[in-house]
């Protein structure tokens, strides 16, 4: 453990968070954390396993039918709202833990800390608004409906962005009354092993939370396999999701899937492309491309094509990677094998035209795994580069002629999560925004600055369920209809 990261921890790292205790691991073993700036040993944390799992759910459950399970809406609220509280008062730690864990700029990080205290604000403020309704029928019968918790939900999360996942998902299932089980991505736990210390700080009753790190071939498949979790929140890879997804039909119980996208922007000649310039770019190499909704590709009408590049290039150009601290343009990607994966990619593109390429900053570590962002022009729309999930900084062009010809290419991949349009033509706003095969559509911006009130999730291979806003309290109850005749 370097004498940076010290500085930053106030809680446990070699235990496990079970029942409002920390723990030891059942079979006392350890995870390597890795700083990807760098490709040094971070830390070595506890490696929960299936018997671990078994007693986080079982925790869970008694929380459910104790004091968690008693306590009003309000009540909860107030406890969130604590917890956002704390969170804010050491969000510059949780920033610093998130650079060193995950590799992505400060500049990111600490927006991060800020959504995770933004999501637990929101959700806080949602708990006790949360209402059924009356249903006309019958003479002689009232009929109402409930919304009631699922009861104990597991949560894996990924490493990408693990503070903005935590909040998004544990805190809207914590707001709806569920007991969680959290399993962070083996690479990236330390804020999440901070977010336990934080609510147990905050004063959420033992079990409500719950924080196992582990494999996902260990923990992870114990816990979305697990006989007595009611609903499974994952964010991950197309492969990973299917095989959730099967885990929960065994169990048949609900499971909300974010599996990543090839998410277009498509920029008319109409549009205005200076305001439109820093949403291209900082869309697609955010995090070092590592987001599920980057805007890997970039449609352009023929018109506006050479005019567009000629604006993209010298911005491509002077993006620098470097070393979280430095607080670059972009950091190092989570991995090794993360790295390999860009670069295979990058291996594919034959003869295709690289139009720009970013440069690595002098004097970064050697062991640091860091790839220059890259922009692939005229790239072909059936393309592997143009079709496939890469998780790196690389972004392709592509020209097309007209609304229909846009729509094709943009749905053109099996995936389906976020779109942007750029056009002052308000006919084609509307007419683009249902013509989209997406979760999210924005027009003339991209992502709308975070927005946690807004629903998100995709369609096709992004998955499905939805995220974010009320529509994940909808997703985290159960929908209960009383009728009672009365005469």
């Amino acid at each position: 453990m370097t004498d940076t990261l010290n500085n930053h921890l106030w809680f446990e790292t070699d235990r496990i968070f079970i029942g409002g205790r920390w723990l030891a691991p059942t079979r006392g073993e350890r995870l390597t954390l890795e700083n990807p700036s760098t490709g040094e040993i971070l830390t070595a944390i506890a490696r929960g396993t299936a018997e671990d799992i078994d007693m986080a759910v079982a925790a869970a459950q008694e929380a459910r039918n104790g004091e968690w399970g008693r306590l009003t809406a309000t009540e909860r609220g107030r406890l969130l709202a604590r917890l956002a509280a704390l969170v804010q008062a050491r969000a510059e730690d949780l920033a610093r833990l998130e650079a060193l864990d995950v590799g992505k700029p400060l500049t990111q990080a600490r927006n991060d800390a800020q959504a995770l205290a933004r999501y637990l604000e929101f959700y806080a403020g949602a708990a006790d608004k949360i209402m059924g309704e009356t249903i006309p029928y019958l003479a002689g019968y009232t009929v109402y409906t409930l919304r009631e918790p699922h009861g104990v939900t597991a949560h894996i999360v990924p490493w990408n962005y693990p503070m903005q996942i935590i909040g998004r998902s544990v805190g809207a299932a914590l707001a709806m009354g569920n007991a969680a089980v959290l399993k962070p991505a083996e690479n990236a736990c330390l804020t999440a092993l901070a977010f336990a210390d934080l609510a147990h700080q905050a004063g959420l009753p033992a079990g409500a939370l719950n924080v196992v790190p582990g494999l996902g071939e260990e923990a992870g498949a114990a816990l979305a396999g697990h006989d007595d979790i009611q609903h499974i929140s994952f964010t991950g890879s197309v492969e990973v999701g299917r095989k959730v997804q099967q885990a929960a039909g065994q169990n048949v119980v609900p499971v909300t899937l974010e599996l990543g996208g090839k998410s277009p922007q498509i920029v008319f000649a109409d549009a205005d492309i200076r305001a439109a310039l820093p949403f291209l770019i900082g869309a697609c190499v955010q995090n070092a491309g590592q987001t599920c909704s980057a805007s890997s590709r970039l449609l352009v009408e023929r018109p506006v094509y050479d005019e567009l590049m000629a604006l993209l290039i010298p911005r491509y150009q002077a993006l620098t990677a470097g070393p979280a601290p430095d607080d670059l343009d972009l950091g190092p990607l989570i991995s090794a094998r993360q790295k390999k994966t860009v670069t295979d990619y990058l291996a594919l593109a034959g003869d295709l035209e690289v139009a720009a390429r970013g440069r690595i900053m002098a004097g970064a570590p050697a062991g640091g795994h860091y790839v220059a962002p890259v922009l692939l022009a005229g790239v072909p729309p059936c393309h592997p580069l143009a079709q496939e999930e890469i998780f790196g900084p690389v972004q392709v062009v592509i020209p097309f002629d007209g609304e229909d010809e846009a729509v094709e290419i943009a749905n053109g991949t099996g995936f389906g999560l976020v779109a942007g349009v750029w056009s002052e033509n308000g006919a084609r706003q509307m007419r683009m925004s249902r013509r989209l095969r997406a979760g999210q559509v924005f027009i003339n911006n991209y992502g709308a600055g975070g927005g946690v009130e807004l629903p998100f999730g995709g369609v096709g291979k992004s998955g499905h369920g939805r995220e974010k806003g009320f529509e994940a309290l909808y997703g985290f109850s159960v929908l209960k209809t009383v009728a009672a005749r009365h005469g």
